[in-house]
């Protein structure tokens, strides 16, 4: 007797359906607008191009960007340990700054703004980003040629 009850009570767990699926079409019956996606959907099974080997990109870009960046320290330290303030230094601590900040932004956009998927947004970044650079690096030859340049004004700063 309970073999039979058994058989009988396996056949109707088998048969019903969860409970949580049929929730799930009585849901997805409510969803009558269709998707909208904001970007395209990239193309499915495309094998990966393989870019042309260029020495300006790649491990060589990499060398430079941290030859810039470990080169900002002693060039920040230097003019305030010896006590001097040359106004050459402070020209290339002006320029290392720039350097360093233009290819940090670029590194940004290339990482973060896909090419493949928004050329135009992706150029208008970089045109944006090579104006800016433009700009700032003008306001600083500005600053070094007429005023009392970046070192000094750190040291007015610090002491006032």
């Amino acid at each position: 007797m309970a073999s039979i009850a058994r058989s009988s009570l396996l056949r109707q767990v088998a048969s019903a359906r969860p409970a949580f699926q049929q929730s799930a079409i009585r849901a997805a019956a409510f969803h009558t607008t269709a998707r909208r996606q904001l970007l395209p959907p990239l193309p499915l099974n495309d094998a990966a191009p393989v870019p042309p080997t260029s020495p300006s990109h790649g491990s060589y870009h990499w060398t430079l960007d941290r030859l810039v960046a470990a080169s900002l320290i002693p060039l920040t330290v230097a003019p305030f340990a010896a006590g001097s303030l040359n106004p050459t230094l402070d020209a290339v601590l002006c320029a290392t700054i720039l350097i360093h900040s233009h290819t940090g932004f670029q590194n940004i956009i290339v990482d973060y703004v896909p090419k493949k998927r928004m050329p135009g947004v992706r150029k208008l970044f970089i045109w944006g980003l090579n104006a800016a650079t433009a700009v700032v690096g003008l306001a600083l030859y500005e600053f070094e040629t007429t005023d009392v340049g970046i070192t000094e004004t750190i040291k007015r700063v610090w002491t006032a």
